[in-house]
C-alpha cells in the first residue's frame, strides 16, 4: 500500500471537523470541533463562554467563508455588538453583508410554570428560518440553561435536548451550545448536555495568590484524539488564545549554525564561533554581576545582522534598559525605531505563570524574532513555585526550538535555597549555561565568568575576569600569579611588577653588554697592536731575507764569473808549455 492510499485510508477514518479559527484551539482539538455535531462549552461566570463562541462564529464568517447564526437567550444583539466591538469584531457589518444572524431570543420562566407545557417547536421554526435565510454552516445556542430554566421534569428535559440536538445534526451545521457550570462533579446544572454532546470543552476561571488564570480543558471529544491537559487561554484586544504547548516530544529539528554572543571573548570561549542557533542559553549570577548586560549585548548583536530580537523584562523598563545600556556603548533605541527589537515589559504579578507564557507565546507568534530574551525569570517566583517556574520554561524552550528561536535566560542567583532549586532545576533545561561570579579580594570586588556546561560544543574550562567598562563588556584572559588567579588590582599589580623586573632586567643586561663592548675593543686594539708589531717584525725580517739572497746572488754571479775566467785562460797556458 502506498503512502497516498494509506493517507487517504486514514482520512476516511478521521472525522470530519469544522476549524474553530480560534488561536492554539484548532491544534489541541486536532482539527476544530466535530463538523455537523453541537460542541458543548460550559463553565462559571464570567470564564469567556459566550466569547469563545462568539469568536466561532466571526472565524467562521471571515476567514472560512460559513456564515453562522448566533442565539443568545439572555444578552440582546445590540450588546453583543457592543461587547466585542473592542475586540475588533464588527457584528453589524458582518450581519448587512448576511454573513452573521443574531437573535434574541426571550423566555419567561413565569409563563412556562403557568402553562405547565413545554415544547421547543417554536424554537425550532426560527432557527430553521435563521439557518435557512443566509446558509448558515455554524450556530451558537447562549446559554442553555435560559431555555429549561422553568422545567423541573428531567423526563421531558431529557426528551427536549436530544430533539434540540438532533435538529442540529438533521441541519447538517456545527453547533456550539454553552452551559452554566453545576454544582458538584456535574459539568452542567441540568447534568445531562454532557452525555449528549459530541465534544465537552470546559473553562475554568480561577483566582490563586489574589492572580487570575483562564484555563480550557477537552472533557471528552468522540471519534477523535485531543489533547487532555488543562491549557491556560488569553482573552485580549484579538480575542482568545490559547497555549497547546504541553508536552516535549523531543523530535525536533536541530540546527548547526552557530549565532555570536555578542562578545568576541566570550564566543572564544564557545569553540570560536558563539551558540547554537535554536538553543537556550542560561545567564546566572548574583546581582550587579551584569547579566543584563550580557543579555543587552546579545540583543544588540542580532539586531546589526539585521535579525529581530523580542526582548521580555520583568524588572526595569524598556527606557530604563536602553538608557542605561548607553552607559557601556550599547545603543539599542536604533534598532527599536527600526523594528528590529520589540520589549515587552510587566511586572510578573500581572498574571499568574500560565497568562504569561500565552502572552510571551502569542507575542513571538506575531513578531517573529529570530532571538528571544527573558530578563529576568527568578522573578517569576513571585507568581508561582520553583516546579511551576521550571513546568512553564520547559513549555517556552520546546515551543521555542521548534520555532528555531534562540533563547537567553537571566536568573539571580542568592545565598537561599528557592535560587539554588531555580538554579538547578532551570539549568538542566537549557543547552549553555554561563555563571558570573564576584571575586572578592584585596579590599575589592571584581567579576568572574566560567562556563557551566554548553552542549554540542568543546568550550573553556576555565575562569575569566569580566569586565564592564564604558567601552563595553570584556573577559581578560586568565592571569596567574604565585598566589593563582589574579584579578582587578592584583592582576595590574603583579603585572607592573612583572614589567619592572623585566625593565631591571634589561638594564643589568644593558650594562653587561657595555662592559663585554669595551673589552671587546680593548682586546680589540690589543690584538690590532701586535698585528702591526707581527707585521713590521715580518717586515723586517723580509727585509733581511732579501739583503741575504742579494748577497747570495752577488757571490754566486762573481762565482760564476771567475770560474769562467779561469777556463778563459787555461788553454794558452797549455799551448805555451808545448812550445
Amino acid at each position: 500500500m502506498t503512502k497516498s492510499q494509506k493517507k487517504q485510508q486514514l482520512n476516511i477514518k478521521m472525522l470530519p471537523k469544522t476549524p474553530t479559527g480560534i488561536s492554539g484551539l484548532d491544534e489541541i482539538t486536532d482539527g476544530g470541533l466535530p463538523m455537523g455535531r453541537p460542541t458543548l462549552i460550559c463553565g462559571e461566570a464570567g470564564c469567556g463562554k459566550t466569547l469563545m463562541s462568539l469568536e466561532f462564529i466571526v472565524r467562521g464568517a471571515t476567514t472560512y467563508n460559513e456564515p453562522g447564526v448566533f442565539m443568545a437567550f439572555e444578552e440582546k444583539a445590540e450588546e453583543l455588538a457592543m461587547n466585542v466591538a473592542s475586540l475588533g469584531f464588527d457584528l453589524q457589518k458582518l450581519q448587512e453583508q448576511n454573513k452573521v444572524r443574531l437573535d434574541h431570543v426571550h423566555i419567561d420562566r413565569s409563563e412556562i410554570e403557568e402553562t405547565g407545557e413545554y415544547d421547543l417547536e417554536g424554537l425550532f421554526i426560527r432557527l430553521g428560518y435563521a439557518i435557512d435565510s443566509i446558509g448558515a454552516k455554524r450556530v451558537v445556542l447562549d446559554t442553555l440553561e435560559n431555555l429549561f430554566s422553568g422545567l423541573s421534569n428531567q423526563t421531558i428535559l431529557r426528551a427536549e435536548l436530544r430533539r434540540l440536538f438532533g435538529f442540529l445534526k438533521d441541519k447538517g451545521v456545527t453547533a456550539i451550545i454553552t452551559g452554566e457550570r453545576g454544582e458538584g462533579t456535574s459539568l452542567t446544572r441540568q447534568g445531562l448536555e454532557e452525555y449528549v454532546s459530541d465534544c465537552v470543552i470546559l473553562l475554568d476561571h480561577r483566582v490563586i495568590n489574589q492572580i487570575s488564570t483562564r484555563r480550557l480543558r477537552v472533557v471528552k471529544y468522540r471519534g477523535s484524539q485531543h489533547g487532555t491537559n488543562e491549557y491556560p487561554f488569553l482573552i485580549d484586544e484579538d480575542g482568545i488564545s490559547v497555549l497547546p504547548v504541553t508536552s516535549l516530544r523531543l523530535e525536533k529539528d536541530v540546527s548547526s549554525e552557530r549565532i555570536p554572543s555578542g562578545i568576541p571573548a566570550l564566543d572564544e570561549m564557545l569553540g570560536g564561533h558563539g551558540f547554537f542557533k535554536g538553543s537556550s542559553v542560561l545567564v546566572s549570577g548574583t546581582a550587579g554581576t551584569g547579566k543584563t548586560s550580557i543579555a543587552a549585548y546579545f540583543a544588540n548583536e542580532t539586531c546589526s545582522q539585521k535579525k529581530k530580537c523580542m526582548y521580555f523584562a520583568f524588572e526595569e523598563s524598556p527606557n530604563q534598559i536602553i538608557r542605561n545600556m548607553q552607559s557601556i556603548n550599547v545603543n539599542l533605541k536604533q534598532y527599536v525605531d527600526n523594528g528590529l527589537l520589540k520589549f515587552h515589559a510587566s511586572r510578573p504579578t500581572l498574571y499568574g505563570l500560565e497568562m504569561h507564557l500565552v502572552s510571551i507565546y502569542k507575542l513571538i507568534k506575531q513578531f517573529r524574532p529570530d532571538a528571544v530574551i527573558l530578563d529576568p525569570i527568578t522573578n517569576l517566583i513571585t507568581v508561582g513555585s520553583v516546579s511551576e517556574v521550571k513546568s512553564m520554561l520547559v513549555r517556552l524552550i520546546d515551543f521555542l526550538q521548534e520555532e528555531q528561536i534562540t533563547v537567553m535566560f537571566t536568573a539571580l542567583s542568592l545565598n537561599t535555597i528557592v535560587s539554588e532549586q531555580t538554579d538547578e532545576g532551570v539549568s538542566s533545561l537549557v543547552d549553555a549555561w554561563l555563571l558570573v561570579r564576584d571575586i572578592e579580594a584585596n579590599g575589592e570586588r571584581n567579576r568572574g565568568m566560567y562556563i557551566m556546561k554548553s552542549r554540542g560544543m568543546k568550550h573553556s574550562n576555565q575562569v575569566r575576569e569580566f569586565i564592564i567598562t564604558d567601552k563595553g563588556l570584556d573577559l581578560v584572559d586568565v592571569y596567574l600569579g604565585p598566589e593563582g588567579v589574579l584579578t582587578g588590582s592584583a592582576r595590574e599589580a603583579q603585572k607592573l611588577k612583572e614589567k619592572t623586573g623585566v625593565a631591571l632586567r634589561d638594564f643589568a643586561l644593558s650594562r653587561k653588554d657595555k662592559e663585554i663592548m669595551r673589552k671587546r675593543k680593548m682586546l680589540e686594539a690589543k690584538i690590532s697592536n701586535l698585528q702591526a708589531e707581527f707585521e713590521s717584525t715580518e717586515e723586517e725580517l723580509n727585509k733581511i731575507y732579501i739583503e741575504e739572497d742579494l748577497k747570495q746572488q752577488i757571490i754566486e754571479k762573481n762565482r760564476d764569473e771567475i770560474t769562467k775566467m779561469r777556463r778563459g785562460f787555461e788553454p794558452e797556458t797549455k799551448i805555451r808549455r808545448k812550445k
